[in-house]
């Protein structure tokens, strides 16, 4: 049966995420647009609530400038970034955290030396200055918490929990003429139905992938979603191959994701070896200040070197008011697994984090197909390059998240309502008696992922890596096929497409950068700067 215009869903935007990208992304939309925000699980669940550090924005200019965020921005991009995305993304950075602010985002304050009141700037990896803006070590779960407040206050905005995106819906899946994208199918978790929702624009604001990794700082949600569907509707993906590895997660086997800030070792936390000693100034003259990719494999290298499970990081130095102050979720956290980190250093071991590539999109999030947006994680914007600097990610939520509103408040009179949409078709599926493949085909991919196309790569692992992932992706397509669908099968179809994108673009790249490295080309060849690794379907 097909269903019509008249008793399909509809919304004049939908927004499939519910992070700080797809939150600010619907209150920055004028408010006579109907829009829904789509959320796989609890609204307030996903990375943003877990992010610690905080934003950076050039608030300070007496002792910081636009140019020096810039530039390192570039450095840390190690030749990948767009420059004019960068420049773009950065001279927006003060706009944003004050529409933050006026949202009533409670950021950390302290007392100026001439007896003012002044917000608390921290430095992390990669930055020369401090301009990363904070809510104590909490920072993602304040902006999450508020904007979800602003949100529940909006009429225009319905909220859809526990609701997961199967595909997307384009003209040419309908069989239509145009290039663009009409809503998307949905399974209601709670009710274990699919339905369509029409819409005249969608956003994408799914996030990373990490969960593709066995080790990850990232909640489990992270199944790279938008990035796999948008692939599916035939966008262009790029730098897929720079995945992000925090160093520093904490290590405890009853403990899960748990991240511990880049601010401890911006304020002064020291990583240490077993015995005590430091090692970082042997890999980097800027010691635990390094980019994220230098420290996570200095740590990893060290681990394999010493047959070490986890390393150190150690900020007991400072005073327990401080720590308290400063570090109060991370304190509260260790201490539930018996860590007393004023007296004792943190164990930690580098966890996937960040993914650095995305679905292609220009200034305003737009992809390549019409109607469609991408805003956050999910998307490559030329910000990042080879690696993203800390607390550079929320900073590109908000400010594309901007971009996009405007794009889709200047376009919505001239974009014509979507098309009728057929009905999910269950009517050739059956009920799985085998839910015994999706648990194994889970845990062997994030297994392999760990093993072959991790922190340090060949090219004999990634082909390794590679095998393995075309035999999944058909199995999976064959019981995609045959079954109803669960929500964890479409993670586990969408993680699947998501690490032979991530081995694919890796196979592309000769040579090492940023988050890149292999054994085979441990050089960097100057004749590859500039040049984006994109995947075409």
């Amino acid at each position: 049966m097909t269903q019509t215009a008249e008793n399909t869903p509809y919304f004049d935007v939908l927004i499939i995420g519910s992070g700080a990208a797809g939150l600010s992304t619907a209150l920055r939309l004028p408010s006579d647009l109907s829009v829904a925000v789509v959320s796989k699980e609890r609204l307030r669940e996903g990375c943003t609530l877990y992010a610690q550090g905080g934003v950076s924005a050039v608030l300070d200019k007496e002792n910081d400038s636009i140019e020096s965020h810039v530039k390192d921005t570039l450095n840390a991009g190690a030749g990948l970034c767009d420059e004019q995305i960068v420049n773009y993304t950065v001279e927006n950075g003060p706009k944003v955290i004050e529409w933050l602010i006026e949202n009533g985002v409670d950021f950390t304050t302290e007392e100026s030396a001439e007896g003012d009141t002044c917000y608390h700037l921290t430095r992390e990896g990669g930055h020369t200055h401090r301009r990363v803006i904070h809510a104590k070590d909490a920072t993602g779960r304040e902006i999450e918490t508020t904007l979800l407040g602003q949100i529940k206050q909006r009429s225009n905005i319905t909220l859809l929990e526990r609701h997961i995106a199967v595909d997307l819906i384009t003209g040419s899946k309908l069989g239509l003429d145009d290039q663009r994208c009409h809503g998307a199918y949905l399974l209601d978790r709670q009710q274990d139905s699919v339905n369509a929702v029409r819409s005249r624009f969608v956003v994408l604001a799914t996030g990373g992938a990490s969960k593709v990794y066995l080790y990850t700082s990232n909640p489990d949600i992270s199944t790279g979603d938008g990035i796999a569907m948008a692939w599916r509707a035939g966008c262009r993906v790029g730098n897929m191959e720079f995945i992000q590895f925090h160093p520093t997660c904490l290590y405890h086997p009853q403990a899960k994701s748990f991240l511990i800030t880049e601010a401890v070792r911006g304020e002064g936390g020291r990583l240490l070896l077993p015995d005590g000693n430091r090692f970082m100034n042997r890999f980097d003259e800027r010691g635990e200040l390094a980019p994220r990719d230098i420290v996570a494999r200095a740590i990893d290298h060290e681990m394999k070197r010493l047959g070490a499970d986890h390393l150190l990081l150690d900020v007991s130095h400072r005073s327990a008011e401080f720590i308290a102050e400063h570090f109060p979720t991370v304190q509260k956290r260790c201490l539930e697994f018996g860590i007393d980190i004023t007296q004792e250093p943190i164990p930690v071991v580098p966890a996937a984090h960040y993914t650095c590539g995305g679905i292609v999109t220009d200034q305003q999030g737009q992809t390549d197909i019409d109607g469609l947006f991408a805003v956050g994680e999910v998307a490559y914007t030329g910000l990042h390059g080879a690696n993203r600097m800390a607390s550079n990610s929320l900073l590109e939520c908000l400010v594309f998240a901007s971009a996009a509103a405007d794009a889709i408040a200047t376009a919505v009179d001239t974009m014509p309502p979507p098309a009728a949409v057929p009905a999910w078709d269950e009517s050739r599926v059956t009920d799985s008696d085998e839910e015994v493949v999706v648990s194994h085909n889970w845990d062997e991919l994030r297994h392999f992922m760990w093993d072959y196309v991790g922190i340090v790569r060949s090219d004999k692992r990634l082909q390794r890596a590679k095998s393995r992932v075309d035999l999944l992706l058909r199995e999976i397509d064959e019981y995609y096929g045959n079954f109803r669908i669960s929500n964890d099968l479409i993670e586990l179809r969408n993680l699947a497409q998501v690490a032979d994108l991530i081995i694919r673009s890796a196979q592309s790249r000769t040579e090492s950068r940023g988050l890149h490295y292999t054994i085979d080309y441990p050089q960097t060849d100057e004749l590859l700067t500039s040049q984006t690794t994109i995947l075409t379907p």
